[in-house]
């Protein structure tokens, strides 16, 4: 329990994740390395979480995408729509020698709060539930273990309502969605004029920070 010592809640949103400039069609991304073990989370909109888990030691790639809904390579229109019932995740390729699957899985359920159904802020509908998507036994058990965790140390003070979900249908989002909040921080005028600056600066930006501030001791060089 030594891990949960310290970790505070890295919230406050406000503002939506949908509009932004969309793409005429699905591009994946290149794949990174992939060797390492896997955890699949949704915490709200992906543009949110990944950029939170990229900054933490041990991990090796995060990647956003769809997990958990009806159909095979959903498009993010039919995710957004609530028709495929997909959530919007990302995939964490760790490793497990720097950092454990539960301490990430920790560190996620103070990412987001996990005490609100269907709903981030304004961001409302299934894509942005909170759920903990397991491959085996194994997973599903570590990840009640955590959950009992929070609760205990009271973390949140309402019941969480995060689903454990058998992962199916996992699908890579779009190029454009891939280190949204990345690519925002490197552009220039020009090129965040034509992402969801307003969505990055309001709500992204301040998350990034408190994170920084809140787990530095946690952090790649």
């Amino acid at each position: 329990m030594s891990f949960l010592v310290g970790l505070g809640i890295i919230g406050g949103i406000a503002a939506a994740c949908g509009a932004f400039d969309p793409a005429p069609q699905k591009e994946v991304a290149p794949q990174a390395d992939m060797k390492g073990d896997a955890l699949v989370v949704g915490g709200g909109c992906f543009w949110c979480i990944e950029p939170l888990f990229e900054m933490i030691k041990g991990v090796k790639h995060v990647e956003s995408g769809y997990a958990g809904g009806h159909r095979a390579n959903p498009s993010y229109e039919q995710v957004s729509a609530g028709s495929s019932g997909h959530a919007e995740v990302v995939k964490i390729i760790y490793d497990p020698k720097m950092i454990s699957q539960h301490d990430l899985l920790t560190l996620f359920f103070t990412m987001h709060d996990p005490t609100t159904k269907d709903r981030q802020g304004p961001d409302s509908g299934p894509m942005y539930r909170s759920v903990v998507f397991y491959e085996t036994p194994e997973q599903k058990a570590l990840a009640e273990k955590v959950m009992a965790e929070i609760t205990k140390e009271k973390i949140w003070p309402n019941k969480l309502v995060t689903t454990l979900e058998p992962l199916r249908n996992y699908a890579t989002a779009e190029d454009y969605h891939q280190d949204y909040y990345k690519k925002y921080e490197s552009g220039n005028l020009i090129k965040r004029a034509g992402m969801n600056a307003g969505y990055c600066s309001v709500v992204i930006e301040p998350k990034v920070r408190k994170f920084k501030e809140k787990y530095k001791h946690l952090l790649r060089d």
